[in-house]
């Protein structure tokens, strides 16, 4: 129908209040599934290092009646190091934006010391995934967790392992092989080499697709099938279409899809095999507001720093299952 002629309506008024919601909503995902799970230690020096050793492999041991003794030389352990890494969020805010009403109070220092602190924490999540090798000097970083393993791995053809570089004292970048779709034989073949070298995994982090392909494991011939109870008189039916833990012959694993792998095609093309054993974050400076940013006009500043690093006590009792597909089908 028409509108009346002269009906007052709000696209001719001016002094109609505004309106913004208090709340603000934030979507971006805060969890951090490998540096959630995995211990916290603390280092007092930029390179902190340890050792690692093992047991000879077993061996026929036959000695005949009477002989006399002779001594095997005595293996010294490997050293192995890594760099902390300094990681820094900072804002500033003009004085008065600190102090004028605001909705959600966003724009101001509580909330931006919170927020921060959440990026960091993601941030070094991202370095853990990362295929960065480590670095020495003042713009020092950490090797990542795909630059130590190199015993318990699954490659796609012309690929090549990393690893620590005990000339150098630092880890090396793999090198990336041909991307494959990931496979209950691709996730038998790393548990099994795993549990060789004596390790038990627990834990797999992997990009949200390849967690979607997991859960078609369900539907191998070789994998029993689901069975669940059904309540007698319920109104609701479920499809049942999927898993977070595989039980299979070398152990029993949770497969944790890692939002922040699915930030690129470099980090989400890697499945990690996790015996928390034998991996540690260590900080040299514990994530913290420095206090002592000088003022130097009209505007509040803030800074929330970090450093630390990664410990892979030892290599072999981690994994990797390198080169999946891990955005798409084809990606």
């Amino acid at each position: 129908m028409a509108v009346i002629t002269n009906t007052f309506r709000t696209t001719n008024a001016v002094g109609n209040r505004e309106e913004l919601s208090d709340v603000v909503s934030r979507i971006t995902p805060e969890d951090t599934p490998i540096y959630s799970l995995i211990e916290k230690g603390k280092c007092v020096s930029v390179h902190p290092e340890w050792e690692t050793d093992e047991l000879a492999a077993p061996a026929e041991n036959i000695r005949e009646e009477g002989e006399d003794y002779t001594f095997d030389a005595i293996t010294p352990p490997s050293r192995l190091g890594n760099y902390t890494q300094i990681l820094r969020k900072d804002w500033i805010i003009s004085g008065t934006q600190e102090v004028v009403s605001e909705a959600g109070n966003v724009q101001k220092r509580k909330y931006q010391k919170l927020k921060k602190g959440v990026e960091i924490r993601k941030d070094v999540e991202y370095a853990i995934v990362d295929a960065k090798a480590s670095v020495a000097g003042a713009t020092r970083n950490f090797g990542s967790l795909s630059t130590w393993i190199t015993t318990n791995v699954s490659r796609g053809a012309g690929g090549a392992n990393g690893g620590f570089n005990s000339g150098t004292g630092l880890t090396v970048a793999p090198t990336n092989g041909t991307q494959r779709a990931f496979t209950k034989t691709i996730l038998d073949s790393v548990m099994q080499q795993g549990y060789q070298s004596g390790a038990n995994f627990r834990h797999v982090s992997v990009s949200p697709y390849v967690k979607s392909v997991f859960v078609t494991f369900m539907s191998d011939t070789n994998v029993a099938q689901f069975r669940y109870a059904v309540t007698k008189g319920g109104e609701r039916n479920t499809i049942i279409a999927t898993a977070d833990y595989y039980e299979g012959p070398f152990g029993t694993v949770m497969i944790h899809p890692n939002r922040v792998q699915a930030g690129a095609a470099g980090l989400a093309r890697n499945a990690f095999f996790i015996d928390t054993d034998f991996l540690e974050f260590d900080w040299l400076r514990k994530i913290q507001e420095d206090k002592d940013v000088a003022k130097t006009g009209d505007a509040d500043k803030g800074v929330i720093i970090g450093e630390g690093t990664l410990k892979v006590k030892n290599e072999k009792g981690l994994g990797v299952a390198a080169d999946l597909f891990g955005l798409t089908s084809a990606s």
